[in-house]
């Protein structure tokens, strides 16, 4: 019913802004953060029931950050709340919502019924998309099929019709593709980009294109949320105030308008970024996470082939035998071939891929948020079996002796024959969701979880050998590190920024180093381990020693980074190749930190580096590229 009354909203409300007879009203919230418990519940209800005590107010958006975790209870639970709106509702996702999703962001979309949205009233477009990356720890990022999307509806909307965009980031170097977004909207009327993130009420601007973030409901006591009016092709925003600052319930006041704008019924901008051999991206000549052209600058490094996919890939890439085997965030898991990287099979799942496939023999065994274990031929892609677990599958497995190792959402560690897909062992009682890889050898099998919790199990029987947590908020859990081992010491990093060395038989912790977040990488000798910190910085460490034994740290121009995409060394030690979060790839000399070249793969997030044979690497970003390159091995 309450689509149906928007349908028939959209069609009776006049087209041209000029001449706008029906004002277009609605409420905008952004940042709810709801979690069970909180008092967040009851002042996104207070707004809900004054939003509904005015006639006049038509629809309600939702600027992402709807959930704290993006857990299942709490998207359930936000919905329950929203649906007590009397009128239609729109909503497009945060970070908080997709970064800790337990499902691999397959239960908002599912919950809610889309991930995009467009749709018109009074002559305006109004469209709104999720903002990304998923499941990963990395800048923001509109994702390739929410691009891909964009560009369909504003190549087919009118050229004169207003166009106003919803998206939870600001739409400027807080996202990192912001020049891909804004030349897309540009090809129409773009108005007005408005978002949240901020959770204050902020007037920005982007290339000349207006913009907008709005406050959280709750500013401290005060609670609150923006009501928006265009009338005459004017738009305002003000406040609705319903408790004020001294935590005081009182009767509902409007205050004096925030933000006002003329909108017009003509394009105002047009793309002014173009892509060329030298900048495959289109980036904006100030650009500042690293220019396409510093490939020019280090001739040691050269692409050998290039694909782009047709989403993202929240996953890496693996090579085997003649293919490179990856999934996409779309649910198809793709073999290429591995001399041309052209397209040999693909197979679909049923819900978003985050697991990185591994390979026995020739079977594939990969993850998928629709709850399946999937097992597919190496060489046609063919389904050979699938194991159902109780929730999604966002962790990578591992194969031992013909057995894959996987974790689960359901808060189940399982063991699969990779020949027929048998239970070997389960492993229950995991507290938190697992999407990391895990170490495996024939002593032990170590991950970590979502709940502050790192597990050593025995991999034959899959009991528990130890436990070993972090303290604190969940967000400081040891879940996205692939801890490493050497020495009789397991080594990892976490998001409270330290580097931990633990007993590999008790998990009792030896030593703890400031520095790190969730990349670490261990040398082909197993002597070094490398660390890259969030603020600049690669340290190395020696595994042998009881204590902390720092080599050495350098600094080699990355900037702020979050990616948690491990560092790997080339097969003779001389390089550590260092992912960031931003689509650049350094090459470090091992035994000094000295930096050998820097390479530039895309603007996105590197989810996987694979050292190859003839010096050769195999890359996958997070938007989409697959890439193989080649470097000279003479240090220079």
């Amino acid at each position: 019913m309450k689509r149906l009354y928007f349908l028939l909203l959209a069609v009776v409300l006049p087209f041209a802004v000029s001449a706008q007879t029906t004002p277009v009203k609605f409420a905008f919230l952004t940042d709810v953060h709801l979690t069970k418990g909180s008092p967040r519940i009851d002042n996104l209800q207070r707004c809900i029931a004054d939003i509904n005590s005015q006639e006049d107010i038509q629809f309600t958006v939702f600027g992402g950050d709807i959930t704290e975790f993006g857990a299942d209870d709490e998207i359930a639970m936000a919905k329950e709340l929203i649906d007590q709106l009397r009128n239609p509702y729109w909503i497009v996702a945060g970070n908080h919502d997709a970064k800790w999703s337990e499902s691999g962001c397959n239960t908002f979309a599912r919950v809610f019924g889309y991930e995009q949205f467009e749709f018109e009233a009074g002559g305006i477009k109004f469209l709104g998309c999720n903002s990304g990356p998923n499941m990963r720890m990395a800048p923001a990022l509109l994702p390739h099929e929410s691009l891909m999307w964009l560009d369909s509806i504003m190549t087919a909307t009118p050229k004169e019709q207003p166009v106003i965009f919803f998206n939870h980031y600001p739409q400027d170097t807080s996202i990192l593709n912001y020049f891909q977004v804004m030349n897309t909207l540009k090809k129409g009327n773009i108005q007005l980009l408005i978002g949240g993130h901020w959770h204050r009420n902020t007037i920005l601007n982007y290339e000349g294109v207006p913009g907008i973030l709005g406050r959280s409901p709750d500013r401290g006591k005060e609670v609150g949320y923006n009501i928006i009016e265009i009338k005459n092709g004017c738009f305002t925003a003000h406040d609705r105030i319903l408790v004020n600052k001294d935590g005081v319930a009182i009767t509902p006041e409007d205050r004096e308008a925030w933000y006002t704008q003329r909108l017009s019924d003509k394009p105002l901008y047009e793309p002014d970024k173009a892509a060329g051999r030298d900048n495959p991206y289109g980036l904006p000549a100030d650009y500042p996470f690293l220019k396409f052209d510093v490939n020019r600058q280090f001739t040691q490094v050269q692409e050998v082939w290039r694909t782009q996919d047709e989403g993202d890939i929240g996953c890496g890439a693996v090579k085997a035998g003649n293919f490179v085997l990856y999934a996409n965030e779309t649910g198809v898991v793709k073999a290429l071939d591995a001399a041309s990287g052209r397209e040999v099979w693909r197979f679909a799942t049923e819900g978003k891929v985050f697991s990185t496939p591994a390979v026995w023999k020739n079977r594939v065994v990969i993850g998928s948020t629709d709850g399946y274990i999937y097992c597919l031929s190496l060489k046609k892609g063919k389904l050979r079996w699938r194991y159902r677990c109780e929730k999604s599958v966002l962790a990578s497995p591992v194969i031992r002796n013909g057995i894959a190792f996987v974790g689960s959402s359901d808060h189940v560690f399982r063991a699969l024959k990779v020949r027929n897909g048998r239970l070997v062992w389960a492993r229950e009682g995991i507290a938190g969701f697992v999407e990391c890889m895990p170490y495996i050898d024939e002593d032990q099998l170590v991950f970590g979880d979502w709940a502050n919790t790192l597990y050593s199990l025995d991999p034959k029987t899959g009991a528990l050998q130890w436990t070993w947590k972090t303290k604190g908020s969940r967000m400081y859990s040891p879940a996205a590190v692939y801890p490493v081992k050497s020495h009789g010491k397991v080594f990892l990093v976490t998001p409270e920024r330290k580097t931990y060395a633990l007993d590999a038989r008790t998990g009792e912790q030896l030593w703890v180093a400031a520095g790190g977040r969730e990349s670490i990488g261990l040398s082909p000798d197993g002597e070094t381990i490398f660390v890259k910190t969030m603020f600049d910085s690669v340290q190395a460490y020696a595994t042998a020693p009881e204590e902390e034994v720092k080599r050495w740290e350098v600094r080699p121009g990355f900037g702020y980074e979050i990616a948690p995409t491990p560092s790997v060394c080339s097969a003779d030690g001389q390089f550590v190749f260092v992912p960031t979060d931003k689509g650049n790839l350094f090459c470090l000399n091992v035994s000094d930190g000295s930096t050998v070249w820097k390479h530039k793969v895309s603007v996105a997030l590197i989810n996987s580096i694979v050292p190859l044979p003839d010096n050769q690497l195999l890359v996958a970003t997070m938007d989409g590229v697959v890439t193989l390159l080649k470097y000279e091995s003479v240090l220079l």
